[in-house]
């Protein structure tokens, strides 16, 4: 695997951590190594490991046997990383696509969009929602219809 590769898939790692996390502090007030190993569908070794880097690069702190807080650049990042999810997910949505489909194609496209792309899909978003005929067309050439 080449060095880029690694770090791309380092960084869409880092990604899902921060979001989890955040969603865990706002569903729970806290977040937990146990609860992240859950969600994720993987072991608490494996979370441990990825909370330390996060400690180590200033995004959590985190209290061993306790729980993990978002630092201001984590937080920071986490809303981001949010906000991205939430534009591509509205998108998709307008598209009128199913939400299992949805879910898949927002998990793919949110690590990898540039935040240029990102400005015209919200752009695209309002112009649907401002154009019901629009968004009609649309969503029927998305789902291999004719308006």
């Amino acid at each position: 695997m080449s060095t880029s590769a690694a770090s791309t898939r380092e960084s869409v790692a880092v990604e899902d951590y921060l979001e989890k996390i955040h969603e865990l502090i706002d569903a729970k007030g806290y977040a937990r190594v146990a609860d992240i190993a859950e969600s994720f569908g993987i072991a608490r070794p494996s979370v441990s490991n990825m909370v330390r880097r996060l400690d180590e690069k200033g995004l959590v702190k985190h209290e061993k046997y306790r729980g993990m807080t978002l630092t201001t650049e984590g937080e920071r990042l986490a809303r981001r990383i949010a906000e991205r999810h939430g534009i591509l997910s509205e998108f998709l949505d307008l598209l009128g696509l199913d939400a299992e489909t949805a879910y898949r194609d927002v998990e793919g496209m949110e690590h990898h969009i540039s935040t240029q792309t990102l400005r015209g899909i919200e752009q695209i978003i309002a112009e649907l929602k401002a154009d019901a005929p629009l968004r009609a067309r649309v969503r029927a050439a998305a789902l291999g219809k004719t308006a």
